[in-house]
């Protein structure tokens, strides 16, 4: 425990946490307008130190509120630039401040602390800051952004950023934003990034190596990529058809929605790879010049629509991200000279059918919300819906669907909803999303 001004319990029921599958994460008693951290970390000794200030507004008439932060040594704890009483044990910073804060109010928490950034352990692994050969990356779907600053850890609080972050000289700082500024010190350079569209905190990412910052594809979209050196060549055959594939999904799913998008390939192998706001990253293993992995760059890419810009309201929700990610992957198949979306679906459904029905899509439970039969299942809805409903009336509300909720949250229910006003179908969507058995493919137009 870290003890401010004074004492402070862990008072129950004073994290106000609406999260229904990590209840221990975040607090509705407040919104996070912005995020403004400024870091330094220390690759060798994989030491960071941070300064946060988090601007946010009460949601509550607000004595003490609380904040998710993981295994660092807190410092100082200012609230509207007084100091506060705080205690910081089992990822929980509370923070009692030394005026209450009505209702309505904006106020800004100042947070100092350092330590050693370690990922947060869990049922998923390991998730967050993780250290690298030689390097660092973050990769915290779904809870992992404790392991780097104090946030309002739920999906549905989106903010905007401000990272300042300075490291030595021979490494590239890749940071989910826009880069603003450049400054070099004595064997030291800080990079600045600003995140201007409302971003969860989980989506937030920082990827530091000896990389090399190249250029993805011409013309539209910016595209980067930072790539270790001797990884270039097969990046770029694997990758040489990226901006085929954004052109694609900005016809069928509308617009990109940031400012530009950044692949990261870590020179270290990683079980999968992870979509942060406007960035993906991959691991060396991901690369073999034979473009093994391509369904997995178009994945990553269409989350950048269903996930970053569109983001679930909490986890239940996790279909709304992966279903809708992996039928990109089959709309890609497509056009691209692989098998039609009709094949996919029928080759899933195929398999899901030898397998248990245990799973209801729409509220999988926390153990099974990254579950491969979400994803297939939830692409599967997605088709059967086109079926049903036919190309015209499915793709424009695929469109509308991200328009009308760009840089917003989405629930299931929400997508029932947007649905209704284009066919009646609800009892295909019961069938598919809350129950466990399997529907059969609709046919075309019946």
């Amino acid at each position: 425990m870290t003890a401010g001004v004074g004492p402070l319990g862990a008072t129950p029921g004073a994290d106000h946490s609406t999260d229904s599958y990590l209840p221990a994460h975040g607090n509705g008693g407040y919104r996070v307008l912005h995020y403004d951290l400024d870091l330094d970390y220390r690759v060798p000794t994989n030491r960071l130190a941070g300064k946060a200030v988090v601007t946010a507004r009460a949601m509550h008439s607000l004595s003490r509120f609380s904040l998710d932060l993981g295994s660092f040594r807190v410092q100082d704890v200012r609230v509207d630039g007084r100091s506060a009483k705080f205690a910081h044990r089992s990822g929980k910073l509370r923070v009692r401040p030394e005026r209450p804060i009505a209702y309505g109010t904006a106020f800004k928490i100042e947070i100092r602390y350092a330590g050693t950034p370690v990922p947060i352990p869990g049922r998923w692994g390991d998730i967050g800051w993780d250290e690298l050969t030689d390097g660092a990356l973050v990769a915290s779907q779904p809870n992992g952004a404790p392991s780097w600053f104090p946030c309002n850890d739920r999906p549905a609080d989106k903010a905007t950023f401000l990272v300042t972050l300075t490291a030595a000289a021979p490494y590239s700082v890749v940071v989910t934003g826009d880069l603003v500024s450049l400054r070099r010190g004595s064997g030291t350079r800080t990079w600045v990034y600003e995140r201007n569209e409302p971003t969860a905190p989980y989506l937030m990412s920082v990827q530091i190596g000896r990389y090399e910052l190249v250029d993805l594809a011409t013309g539209g979209v910016t595209q980067r990529a930072a790539v270790p050196r001797r990884l270039r060549p097969l990046f770029g055959h694997d990758f040489a058809r990226q901006g085929e594939i954004m052109a694609v999904f900005e016809e069928v799913l509308g617009p990109y929605p940031f400012r530009e998008y950044v692949v990261v390939v870590a020179d270290d192998d990683l079980d999968d790879p992870i979509e942060a706001q406007g960035m993906a990253v991959f691991g060396r293993n991901h690369l073999d010049g034979r473009r093994t992995h391509e369904r997995l760059v178009a994945h990553e890419l269409a989350h950048q629509w269903f996930g970053n810009s569109l983001t679930v309201a909490d986890w239940r929700h996790i279909w709304l991200n992966e279903g809708f990610a992996t039928y990109a992957e089959w709309l890609w198949s497509a056009v691209s000279g692989g098998p039609s979306a009709d094949v996919l679906a029928a080759r899933w459904h195929a398999r899901l059918a030898t397998e248990p029905a245990t799973i209801v899509i729409a509220d999988p439970g926390v153990d099974r919300m990254f579950d491969p039969t979400v994803y297939k299942r939830g692409a599967l809805t997605l088709h059967a819906l086109r079926t049903r409903v036919g190309d015209a009336a499915f793709f424009t509300l695929l469109r509308s669907w991200v328009a009308e909720h760009q840089h917003g949250t989405v629930t299931t229910d929400g997508f029932r909803e947007h649905v209704r006003r284009f066919a009646s179908v609800d009892g295909l969507l019961t069938a598919w999303l809350d129950r466990p058995e399997l529907p059969a493919l609709p046919v075309f137009g019946l």
